[in-house]
């Protein structure tokens, strides 16, 4: 246990994925909670969106026995709030605030923003004014909680998560001083912007100037309050080495400490479950790609999968189509391949032709017309995944050894398809592949392997920087990682590596792959957060001397 006078005696902690399941930060914040609240307990606050109005939260208990003096106490002031614990291991508190009230005064907030900070909302457009209300909701509700139930007796910090909640570190760094404040950036709004305009990013790196692209790219507002959070916090931080050097070129400040993101294993099933819950998924997905595409599959098929925010070329899926595109025509590729795209778009609902042959229950010998998409979508002409595999003519025709599968929904008990959480899903893949461009971290490929499954990743992500160092050398899949070495212009060669990759791995013999599952397995337990939450200790640690210093 991380010993030190610094350890703060209450914590919150901030962000708009707070019993909202957006992204990866979600998962960050909700794997990490149980560790943190077993040493903080009810000490331990999380503040979100109250994006759900009237409707049940599914990630949201309502508890008024919590906070319950507090809450009554509201009465007199212009913060509406729900009260309750968030729906995770751990089940810690969690206030959600209603931030429509605060639009009012929105001119006002920013105005004091750019007099005090320097923060520049005059170009805002976009979900800038909602992030910025929620983010100055939840400063204010750390307020309201601090001079309620605290006092400078108390070591207390406020952690607050991405440029959408940098107002509230800001309002809460003027009005309560006494109060250490930390700031994580999971990527920077102008360098996640460089990529998806399909610029170079890490060849110029040291040559881009932050506001000088903000400005070319119409981020100026986003890379303003990211930028002065990161330089008026009291602990400035980042996931991985490679945004921290990104944080230096392009925010002009340096990262304080590095917090890498952890697991919690009590997200994986135990063996005997883990094997039942393996053999159910396997079945399910390749009963999806049968009422697809009217082909049979093999127990021996090998599941393959990419999954993550929908960002075509920042995440890779590009890479990673063109290589399953190449794999059709491999001649030494021994098995079929069902390889699945699991990204959520712009889907109008689940294929009522699909649900209809899934609910038979039937093997079928027919494909449905479009046999790749399992949901509608609202732009099919302008979607870049099926523009793609139009252009290189994959249409899962039976002599095609690969078929690819594109579920374009957030994979959950009622997505109408596969009706499974990512979890379980998960674990009917053979290898997963995440050859992203831009990744601050990656998350995916650590939670492939949490679940056994081998990946492949790049070294432009933070997780594969760690694998590699980890390892002391460049992991190969037999390591239960293959991490490709990936630049601004190699695409093609990363595209080559993952089609032999996955010829190596489906020619292997079942005692290979299962040791290289057992490997995947052993590197994931070193990235526990019980390994990992020292970091964060650290870090609250340099928020608190910086608060000592003030006094």
């Amino acid at each position: 246990m991380y010993k030190t006078n610094y350890f703060p005696d209450f914590v919150f902690e901030s962000s708009w994925e707070v019993c909202n399941k957006v992204g990866g930060i979600y998962t960050v914040l909700s794997t990490r909670a149980k560790t943190l609240y077993d040493r903080l307990h009810d000490n331990l606050v999380f503040i979100g969106p109250d994006c759900w109005g009237d409707k049940d939260c599914p990630y949201f208990i309502s508890d008024s026995t919590v906070l319950s003096e507090w809450k009554k106490s509201l009465n007199s002031e212009d913060l509406n709030v729900k009260v309750g614990r968030w729906n995770i291991p751990g089940n810690p508190i969690a206030v959600l605030v209603n931030f429509e009230p605060f639009y009012a005064d929105k001119n006002l907030i920013f105005g004091q923003m750019w007099e005090d900070f320097k923060v520049d909302s005059l170009h805002a457009y976009g979900d800038y004014d909602e992030a910025s209300m929620f983010s100055y909701a939840a400063g204010r509700v750390v307020e309201s909680i601090y001079n309620f139930y605290l006092d400078k007796s108390k070591k207390v910090i406020y952690h607050a998560n991405e440029w959408m909640t940098g107002m509230g570190a800001l309002y809460v760094k003027k009005h309560l001083p006494e109060i250490g404040t930390i700031f994580t950036t999971h990527a920077t709004s102008i360098g996640r912007s460089i990529c998806g305009n399909n610029k170079p990013l890490y060849d110029y790196l040291s040559a881009y100037n932050g506001d000088q692209m903000a400005c070319e790219l119409n981020m100026h507002s986003k890379h303003s309050i990211e930028k002065q959070t990161a330089m008026y916090v009291d602990c400035f931080t980042t996931v991985s080495e490679i945004t921290a050097n990104e944080c230096k070129e392009l925010l002009d400040t340096e990262c304080d400490i590095v917090l890498p993101n952890g697991f919690d294993n009590n997200f994986v099933p135990k063996q005997a479950k883990f094997t039942a819950k393996r053999k159910a998924a396997r079945k399910t997905l390749l009963h999806v790609a049968n009422c697809l595409t009217g082909c049979k599959f093999n127990d021996d098929t090998i599941i393959i999968s990419t999954s993550g925010r929908y960002e075509f070329r920042n995440k890779g899926i590009d890479v990673f189509i063109e290589a399953m595109n190449r794999l059709r025509f491999s001649e030494q590729l021994s098995k079929e391949v069902v390889a699945f795209i699991e990204v959520p778009g712009w889907n109008a609902g689940p294929r009522k032709d699909l649900q209809s042959r899934l609910a038979s229950g039937l093997t079928f010998d027919a494909p449905l017309e479009n046999p790749l998409l399992t949901h509608y979508l609202h732009d099919m002409g302008g979607d870049n995944v099926m523009s793609m595999c139009a252009r290189l003519g994959m249409w899962n025709r039976p002599e095609d050894k690969v078929k690819l599968v594109f579920i374009s929904s957030y994979l959950s008990e009622d997505d109408g398809i596969t009706n499974m959480n990512y979890y379980d899903v998960v674990l009917a893949n053979d290898l997963c592949v995440f050859p992203s461009y831009y990744e601050p971290w990656g998350y995916t490929p650590l939670e492939s392997i949490a679940f056994k499954v081998p990946c492949v990743t790049t070294d432009l992500a933070g997780f594969g920087l760690w694998v590699n160092n980890e390892l002391g050398k460049s992991s190969e899949i037999e390591d239960g990682v293959k991490v490709i070495h990936r630049t601004d212009y190699n695409y093609n060669e990363v595209v080559e590596v993952i089609k032999d990759t996955v010829v190596k791995f489906a020619n292997l013999s079942a005692i290979e792959v299962k040791d290289i599952r057992t490997r995947a397995g052993k590197l994931s337990k070193k990235a526990l957060w019980s390994n990992f939450i020292k970091y964060y200790y650290k870090a609250y640690e340099i928020a608190l001397r910086k608060v000592e210093a003030r006094k």
